[in-house]
């Protein structure tokens, strides 16, 4: 296990439970400062404070108090030496939650008005218990609460015979006698029907297709009310890169389905992110954003913190469309909004507009295996939606894929052994297959590249991926790196030309962002030679290639492996995942799905089954009061 930073000041369970590597320096140091300023001296409500502390480090919003013996050895690199948590003295549950509900901390205290924390009991049914949050994190969880339950109150109103009309040109392959409604269309019909719409799907099931169809159906509907203006439309992401990608994605289909040209921007300037002013961001609840239509792709990676500034932005009567893969991982910061809006409580009245224009779509084909499930169906009336037919890859690369989000290890394990053309398993010490594919990715990338190939260049580089769950380690990313790069240098592919010199076919990992230049923090691309000698570094950008001069980049490294996290949203031929021993609390069925679904053609583990299995038991359940 890596080195464990110990706190001075932290006595009895914080002092153990950090020596095992539970509970960060950090996470004590804030408890015993809260303890302090609030005046509480109880070592079990300190404890818990640092366990809340420590939840939203690790991505929650709150602590779910009756499981937190569920949590944890924090792991990165080496498991080899981590403490088993289940054998530490976990205190009493009960006399935890007893000693809270009269904590200073959450009821106040002479000392001053300070309620850092909030004890909030679980709605009647749950078997979540009482939930402990940080009161910030309470607070943005109110927002986004209050934000959708008030949208939710009313729908738009449509002409709903104009909606079925724009529905079949749009979607001109209607279903046949017993055939299901498709869900593209399902989902397009939701957007028009309610303010508020999320479009969950896994990789290659069609979310950007659908879009670019929501937003020409919206175009069309405002375009048919005489005198009306044009339909302001915002695109947006978490990041550069997958604003880019959006970008790129709707207007390659806009001239088919008659829709003007859009940009797409982050959600931090969407929102006008301003440095020192009084308001972190320009547009909230008292300067609203001047659009009719907001689009947010990629939610899964929006953290709670960013959707509680976002929908207070948001006019109540603009269309707000969330659309992502709440099966893949979650935002590095707190929360997992776009799961929890999928798994959570249906807001919303029954929508008449919305069976209007759908008729007898849904109830024609009921028994159908491809129809809304009766579940489904009522989601239909919080505005959401699955789309489920994959389009991108099929095949035993999609059933490991359902194997794993179902948590059935033993098929998972089945698909791999039988192998195939798209499946493989190798133990860790087989790395010959996984050698072959970076010399080859390489060896075609640096020819096209010294040829000024910038298009085949980057598909080279897109033929394999070598993706890993840790950084540091011997499963991590620092090592695997070293090891491509030594194969590709052994191989006399590339000869290395020394620190911060470049050259033809290097691989490149943008690390920062230059909005202006159009260089984004993810962005994956090549060196190659321009016909007038020069280097240039070329960034895939839909159709074309982007080339921009090395020195232009904000922070860029040389990259052979990356973290499965920095994969998403991206696709290869190949990918070869590396996975950590079974201890490691990063393998998660999460992390599995993601990497899986980054393949076009073949997935490669490596790793063994205990690790497999291990990886697909354990999931990343990040406690959030807006799933009970």
């Amino acid at each position: 296990m890596t080195s464990i930073s110990v706190a001075q000041r932290g006595t009895g369970p914080l002092r153990i439970f950090n020596e095992a590597g539970v509970l960060s320096a950090a996470d004590v140091h804030v408890a015993v400062r809260l303890g302090r300023l609030g005046r509480e001296e109880s070592p079990l409500v300190l404890f818990a404070t640092a366990l809340a502390v420590r939840a939203v480090r690790s991505g929650s919003v709150c602590l779910e108090v009756k499981r937190m013996h569920e949590i944890g050895v924090d792991a990165e690199g080496t498991e080899e030496s981590a403490i088993d948590p289940a054998t530490l003295p976990w205190p009493d549950v009960d006399a935890v939650i007893a000693a809270l509900r009269v904590s200073p901390l959450i009821c106040g205290s002479p000392a001053g008005p300070l309620k850092p924390l909030r004890l909030i009991d679980a709605p009647i049914g749950s078997d979540a218990g009482p939930l402990l949050y940080l009161d910030r994190y309470f607070r943005q969880e109110e927002i986004i609460r209050d934000a959708l339950t008030e949208r939710a109150t009313t729908h738009p109103m449509v002409d709903a015979e104009l909606v079925r009309r724009e529905l079949d040109r749009l979607f001109p392959d209607i279903a046949g006698p017993g055939e299901p409604a498709d869900r593209q269309r399902l989902a397009a019909a939701l957007a028009a029907t309610q303010w508020t719409t999320v479009v969950a799907g896994g990789p290659g099931t069609g979310k950007t297709h659908t879009i670019a169809r929501v937003l020409a159906l919206l175009v069309a509907h405002q375009n048919a009310v005489p005198g009306a203006p044009a339909l302001r439309i915002a695109l947006a992401a978490p990041t550069g890169k997958a604003a880019a990608r959006l970008q790129e994605s709707v207007r390659e289909q806009a001239g088919d389905i008659g829709l003007p040209e859009l940009t797409a921007a982050t959600l931090h300037r969407l929102l006008g992110w301003q440095r020192g002013g009084s308001s972190r961001f320009r547009h909230n609840e008292f300067n609203r954003l001047p659009y009719d239509v907001i689009v947010v792709d990629e939610t899964s990676m929006v953290s709670l913190t960013m959707m509680s500034r976002l929908l207070p932005a948001v006019r109540p009567d603009a269309r707000l469309v969330l659309v992502g893969d709440p099966d893949q991982l979650a935002s590095v910061d707190a929360g997992a909004v776009l799961a929890d809006l999928v798994a959570g409580p249906v807001l919303g009245q029954a929508n008449p507009a919305l069976e209007r224009v759908l008729g007898g779509d849904l109830s024609a084909a009921a028994a159908h295996p491809d129809a809304l499930s009766g579940r489904e169906r009522e989601r239909l009336r919080g505005g959401i939606i699955r789309l489920t037919r994959g389009r991108r890859f099929g095949g035993r690369i999609a059933e490991l894929a359902v194997a794993v989000r179902a948590g059935d290890a033993d098929a998972a394990l089945a698909l791999l052994a039988d192998g195939g053309d798209e499946l493989s398993l190798h133990n860790p010490d087989d790395i010959t297959d996984v050698r072959a594919d970076v010399l080859r990715a390489a060896r075609t990338a640096t020819d096209a590249a010294t040829i000024g190939d910038a298009t085949a260049a980057l598909t080279a580089l897109e033929s394999h991926r070598l993706l890993c769950a840790h950084r540091q380690g011997p499963y991590g990313v620092e090592r695997w790196d070293r090891l491509a790069a030594s194969w590709v240098t052994g191989a006399g592919v590339v000869t290395d030309p020394g620190a911060g010199q470049w050259y033809p076919g290097q691989p490149l990992l943008v690390t920062a962002n230059d909005h202006e230049a159009r260089i984004y923090n993810g962005d994956t691309g090549v060196i190659v030679r321009a016909p007038d000698g020069t280097l240039r570094a070329a960034l895939q950008r839909g159709t074309e290639p982007y080339l921009v001069h090395p020195t232009q980049f904000p922070g860029v490294t040389t990259v052979y492996a990356m973290t499965i996290h920095r994969s998403q949203g991206s696709q290869y031929d190949t990918v070869s995942v590396v996975l950590p021993g079974p201890e490691s609390t990063l393998l998660t069925r999460e992390l599995l799905y993601t990497a899986i679904t980054r393949a076009r053609t073949h997935v490669r583990i490596i790793g063994t089954e205990e690790s497999i299995r291990s990886g697909i038991a354990r999931r990343v359940l990040r406690a959030s009061g807006l799933r009970v």
